[in-house]
């Protein structure tokens, strides 16, 4: 590893979502994958298929993208081996996220999330209308 301490004074999290990472000091992988369905309908009604959902996004490959062959070649020299962070306030981690103050080798997040709205008619087709003007 780098041998690189992480010092923090003070770190205040509102909220940490699910597989979302806090990682205080070095580490070699950080891996998390998560999948979420998230509904928004106007009425409530259950349509009775709704428990045998399995949305195709959550089984395809996601392309990675290409790595430099050969990959660059990084000298570093650190001359204060500490990291130091006075106050940190963050109001959330979401979901397959990572929140580090230090070094890792390799991270791998995925978050896989299908949206679906329902609306009525009226909704889709709202009576306001829009002026657009070019000045």
């Amino acid at each position: 590893m780098w041998g690189r301490n992480s010092v923090v004074q003070h770190i205040l999290v509102y909220s940490i979502l699910s597989d979302a990472v806090l990682e205080l000091g070095d580490s070699v992988l950080i891996r998390s994958a998560t999948q979420a369905l998230a509904v928004q309908r106007q009425q409530e009604l259950y349509l009775g298929k709704e428990a045998d959902y399995k949305p195709r996004i959550w089984f395809e490959q996601i392309p990675l993208p290409p790595l430099p062959i050969p990959p660059p070649y990084i000298r570093k020299y650190h001359e204060n081996p500490n990291i130091r962070v006075g106050r940190i306030s963050i109001k959330g981690i979401s979901t397959a996220s990572v929140v580090q103050i230090g070094n890792t080798e390799h991270v791998h997040k995925e978050a896989r999330v299908d949206h679906i709205r329902q609306l009525t008619g009226q909704a889709m087709h709202p009576r306001t209308k829009v002026e657009v003007r070019r000045d």
